[in-house]
Parts: structure tokens; C-alpha cells; sequence
């Protein structure tokens, strides 16, 4: 099965109260999952990074054969697609563990960035992690 999913990290300053959201759709648009958490105090970028392995852990429980990730965070899609290097320590941590997961996962990868007004149900999502303060659970 295609699945399409739309992912985003929230802080409430940089670094401040983070969450995230995760909405995966089947290839007729269905929503077959959402998700959404609190990730504490943490940067914006960490809590995007957050979103997109909680994205593909959720997807690897799924009979997911392609997995094509949107996001309105331009700074992780291009760490991700190599055009851009991860310098921070903090975001490298993900960003390798992100790798690891994707190097034995059982679906085909891509990501891509998308404007901000076609993720509002991730970022609405994200915002629902903080204000419910229901951790995430990686």
C-alpha cells in the first residue's frame, strides 16, 4: 500500500513547549491514523525530527509498501534528501536514528516540502501535543 503522510513539529518559543502530528492517508486520501504528542522543551527543528520518526515507526506497523512524507519544515527536507548538512548535535541524534529505521525499513522513502497552508492538520495536531501534554511515544 502508498502511504502519504503529513508531519509536523510546534515549539511555543525555540526552545520552548514542543509537539508534534502525524496524519497518515491511504492512495484514496483515507486517513488511516492520526497522531500527535507532547515532546517537552525542545527546538522547533527537534520537534519536526520527532514528527518524522514517529511518522515512520507508525508506518512500519502498517502494510506500507511506499512511503511518501510531507512536510512544511524546508530545513529537515533537505537535511534528509542530502542537500544540506545536519551540523547540530541535537538534530544529528534524529537524523541518524531516522537513517538507521530507513535502512531496514520495508517501504520505499521519500520526502517532500510542502507550504505551510497544506500541513494545517499536522500543525493542528502538533499544536494538540502541547496542549495535551500526552507524551509521545517513540
Amino acid at each position: 500500500m502508498m502511504i502519504t503522510a503529513f508531519t509536523d513539529g510546534a515549539a511555543r518559543g525555540n526552545p520552548g513547549e514542543s509537539g508534534i502530528g502525524v496524519v497518515l492517508k491511504d492512495e484514496h486520501g483515507q486517513t488511516l491514523r492520526t497522531l500527535y504528542g507532547y515532546t517537552g522543551i525542545a527546538t522547533n527543528n527537534i520537534a519536526e525530527y520527532v514528527a518524522l520518526l514517529t511518522c515512520l515507526r507508525a508506518a512500519s506497523k502498517l502494510d506500507c509498501a511506499k512511503l511518501h512524507v510531507h512536510s512544511d519544515s524546508e530545513l529537515m527536507v533537505r537535511q534528509m534528501n542530502g542537500q544540506y548538512k545536519v551540523k547540530d548535535a541535537g538534530l544529528r541524534k534524529y537524523f541518524q536514528e531516522i537513517h538507521l529505521l530507513l535502512s531496514s525499513a520495508p517501504f520505499e522513502f521519500k520526502i517532500t516540502h510542502i507550504a505551510r497552508e497544506k500541513n494545517a492538520e499536522a500543525d493542528r495536531l502538533a499544536n494538540l501535543g502541547i496542549d495535551s501534554r500526552i507524551p509521545v511515544r517513540l
